[in-house]
């Protein structure tokens, strides 16, 4: 593991120069000073999400990076998201400044009227599957009618499952689905409880790995992109902070690639897994992406969008179309510089 890199705090000049990148002036979002007297940033706290389906999320926090820029007029609180509806659910409530979630669960809670926005793009993962205990006699999709599957409502690999299913002519009303955290899904399948499973990294690649599951359906085409999302009062209010976090995302991305063995070696910890299980998970995400989200991110979630109102999980298209929409904020990721951390 590396040690965490202690850095230098930002100077107001440097703030000042992150919020002109982001086109803040005086009474547009935020501004130097705003919370005390000689404050350089706009708030004193500042409250964002790891992930193991994060890893960028991962490297950041161990690094230290946000604490070291902040140093002690911001006091930063990571919370750890176990799925994308759990992500969402904090920054509803506002109990997370950044969140980070699949494309779809994002697309999902926009149209739902959750006013949050995309500011970058962290990964493309290979992250869902369908999976059965080892030895079952389900083989194909088609089995599944009539089974029990567990899947977390809300997040990828249940947004996975629907078009798993619509493609091989299933609906969930073919189906018993049992809306289980992911944690839970994987026990439950492991202990027999339910017949298959829409699984999640890095959890999916331990059932694997230990044998106690088996993959019967896998499409990379049927996962959105890793999305990382703030409020739009976050947005407009702390373009700062927002700035800087992003900054941090870049540089993590950049150090993910130079250091895949370190990367894993993180998840590992984060995650209570096995280093091959790690590195096979990290195999499964490309990292080395464009982050800005963009028409290849609105050409993915545009096929989504349908099956939501299908399934009854957003109650009409318009909703859908609007929330594609409004639902990008490319600004800090195209002014992002990595250089800044440090």
């Amino acid at each position: 593991m590396t040690t965490r890199t202690r850095l230098t705090v930002l100077t107001a000049t440097l703030a000042a120069a992150a919020m002109a990148m982001t086109g803040c002036v005086a009474g547009e979002g935020a501004t130097s000073g705003s919370t005390s007297e000689g404050s350089t940033w706009s708030k004193d706290t500042l409250t964002v999400d790891f992930a193991t389906y994060n890893p960028l999320s991962l490297i950041i926090k161990d690094q230290g990076w946000l604490e070291s820029e902040l140093g002690d007029e911001v006091a930063v609180t990571w919370v750890q998201s176990a799925g994308s509806n759990k992500a969402n659910e904090g920054l509803r409530a506002n109990a997370l400044d950044v969140g980070s979630t699949a494309g779809s669960a994002a697309l999902l809670a926009r149209a739902n009227g959750s006013p949050i926005k995309v500011i970058d793009v962290y990964t493309q993962p290979n992250w869902s599957a369908l999976l059965v205990p080892t030895g079952s006699d389900i083989t194909e999709v088609t089995d599944l009618a009539g089974r029990n599957v567990a899947a977390t409502k809300g997040t990828d690999p249940y947004f996975f499952l629907l078009q798993a299913l619509g493609e091989a002519g299933l609906s969930l009303e073919d189906i018993s689905l049992q809306n289980l955290q992911h944690a839970d899904g994987r026990g439950a399948l492991e202990t027999g409880a339910v017949d298959a499973w829409a699984g999640l990294d890095p959890m999916l690649s331990t059932s694997i790995y230990n044998g106690t599951a088996e993959i019967i359906y896998d499409n990379v085409s049927f996962n959105s992109y890793g999305f990382l999302n703030a409020s739009e009062d976050f947005i407009e209010n702390h373009a700062d902070l927002a700035q800087l976090i992003v900054n941090a995302y870049e540089k993590a991305r950049q150090w993910a690639l130079d250091n895949p063995e370190e990367t894993a070696a993180i998840l590992a910890e984060v995650a209570g897994i096995e280093l091959p299980i790690a590195e096979a998970t990290i195999e499964r995400t490309v990292i080395d992406i464009d982050p800005v989200p963009g028409e290849e991110h609105r050409a993915v979630l545009a096929v989504i969008g349908p099956i939501f109102v299908e399934s009854g999980d957003v109650s009409n298209q318009q909703l859908i179309d609007d929330a594609l929409d409004s639902l990008f904020y490319p600004d800090f990721v195209r002014a992002a510089d990595p250089s800044a951390i440090g």
